[in-house]
Parts: C-alpha cells; sequence; structure tokens
C-alpha cells in the first residue's frame, strides 16, 4: 500500500468522481483508476460503487476512508516535525482562537512572537469554542486560546494566561451610564444583546443573570464583538463583555461601567494535547506565550 493510492482514494472519495479527482490530482484519469482497484485488490474488498457516472463509498469503504485521512494526517504531521526539527525557527504555527480573543489578544500576542522569531509562519483557524476544542483534540489543531479554559482532561492540558472580569456596556444615553458601578440586577429591565445561541460568552451572560435572579431578554444577537459594540452604540439594548474586548477603545456613544455584584470574570489560556508532541516551533511558541504573559502579569 502506497501513500500515493490513499491520496487518490481520499480525493475521489471526496468528490465521488474519478475524473474530477483526477483533475484536481493533474494525473490522467487511468491513472486514478488503476491505483483504486491496485488499492482494492490488495485489501480483497470493494471501495467503491458505481451510481451512474458517479462513485460512492461502500460501506466498509466509508471505515478505510476514516483511518485513510488520519494516517495521512500523521505522516503529514511527522513530516513537518521533521523538517522543523531541522530549523524550529522557520516552522509553521496552526493555531485556533474564538472571535472574543480576535481584536487586541491576538494581534499584540503575535507581533510580540514575531519580532523575536520573524520568519515562523501562522495558520489562523478562528472557531467556536466547543470546535477549538475538539479540533486539538483529533489532530486538527494542536493549540488553541480559548477563554474561559475548559476543564483539564486526559487528552488535553490547559495553561492559564490571565484572568479577567467582565463589564456592562451601556449606550451613552442609558440612564445608568454616569454611574461608577453598577449591579447586574440594576439592568434587569433592559433588552441585551449578546452572542448567539452555543457561544460560551453567552453562557456566561445567562449564568450571571440567572445567579441575580432575573433571564435577560435577549433582543438582538451578535456574532462577533464589532456587531454587538455597534448594536449597543445604536441603543439597541446592553451587553456583557470581557475587559480585554476594550483595551483598544469604547465604541462611540457607550459607555463601559464595570458590575459591582456579581464579579463575572473568565479564565484566557491555551490549550494542547496531552497524547501526541507539538512540534518544535509550536513548543517555542507555547513557552512564549505562557512567559509573556507571566512577565506582562508582573506589571498589571
Amino acid at each position: 500500500m502506497e501513500i500515493r493510492q490513499l491520496r487518490y482514494f481520499i480525493e475521489v472519495a471526496e468528490r465521488e468522481h474519478i475524473s474530477e479527482a483526477a483533475i484536481h490530482l493533474h494525473v490522467a484519469q487511468s491513472a486514478v483508476s488503476r491505483q483504486i482497484a491496485n488499492l482494492e485488490d490488495e485489501l480483497g474488498v470493494e471501495l467503491f460503487e458505481r451510481v451512474g457516472r458517479n462513485v460512492k463509498l461502500t460501506p466498509i469503504g466509508k471505515i478505510f476512508l476514516e483511518h485513510s485521512i488520519s494516517a495521512l494526517q500523521a505522516i503529514d504531521y511527522a513530516k513537518k516535525q521533521i523538517d522543523e526539527y531541522l530549523n524550529p525557527d522557520t516552522g509553521t504555527i496552526k493555531i485556533g482562537f474564538p472571535t472574543s480573543l480576535a481584536g487586541h489578544f491576538l494581534p499584540t500576542v503575535i507581533s510580540a512572537f514575531k519580532k523575536e522569531y520573524p520568519h515562523v509562519a501562522f495558520h489562523l483557524r478562528q472557531g467556536s469554542y466547543n470546535y477549538l476544542i475538539d479540533a486539538v483534540k483529533n489532530r486538527e489543531l494542536n493549540l488553541a486560546f480559548l477563554g474561559p479554559l475548559p476543564p483539564k482532561d486526559h487528552s488535553i492540558n490547559t495553561s492559564i494566561l490571565f484572568t479577567e472580569n467582565f463589564s456592562a456596556l451601556l449606550p451613552s444615553t442609558h440612564p445608568l451610564s454616569k454611574r461608577e458601578k453598577i449591579y447586574l440586577k440594576d439592568l434587569i429591565d433592559d433588552d441585551f444583546i449578546l452572542f448567539p445561541e452555543g457561544y460560551v460568552l453567552r453562557k456566561i451572560a445567562l449564568e450571571a443573570c440567572h445567579s441575580v435572579g432575573f433571564t435577560p431578554n435577549t433582543s438582538s444577537e451578535g456574532e462577533d464583538m464589532d456587531a454587538i459594540k455597534g448594536l449597543v452604540a445604536a441603543g439597541m439594548g446592553v451587553s456583557l463583555l470581557p475587559e480585554s474586548s476594550f483595551y483598544d477603545s469604547t465604541p462611540r456613544f457607550t459607555v463601559k461601567i464595570p458590575i459591582e455584584t456579581p464579579i463575572i470574570r473568565r479564565t484566557v489560556g491555551i490549550i494542547s494535547p496531552t497524547t501526541r508532541e507539538l512540534s518544535p516551533s509550536e513548543k517555542v511558541f507555547h513557552q512564549f506565550v505562557i512567559r509573556f504573559f507571566a512577565v506582562l502579569g508582573q506589571y498589571q
């Protein structure tokens, strides 16, 4: 069994068409057909069945596809580790991040790292909270920033970088806009602008409101910080956002007010797999990030 055969097999399985797979692979259709036939002969099973001009995976073909993808990912990862072992300062770091850390946190970390390691490249992948955890567990990513950090389990390591509070973001015309601090319960009659269902920042906001005896009326939703801030600035409602989202500035026509009770906090950190080694460049970045925030914390 050859690596080439697995690559051809995966391409045909994904496209369900041999000629289209051949075009994408830049080889003759006959070469693809021959390699698939050789693979089936070696395995002693049929991996595809014909459906008109297309092909579809057989039940055993679906099982073999899952293992083929895992095998090629492992091989590609091994090759990447060898390349980076030879020169860790020129590797590529693939890292995931949620929208709540995109505005200030991520650019700050990467720009600081690039000053010391200018030849390391980054492949950045934005995703939801649960997606990023699953991606680290299933080999799609080796590193991901998250806030809050999930509980440590047998498959992921967690490292806290810092802890931050949440504040209320109100329209500047809000009756409480002149207050230095507010109680969360003061907003019981307000419309709230939150992240959509499934976002962890929505969960944090709802749990905070429930802890003081009310369920917020969610009038609008935004999938990123800028959208939520814009809706608050337009007077559509209030929101609860982490402190790091205000580092650059508080939007026009809004005010940020600390919440005295309850204190709403989240941890922000980095996760990595326990079941496999980081590449040399990933190790360098992981150590840099922990050191960077340890030093930063001494001055805050």
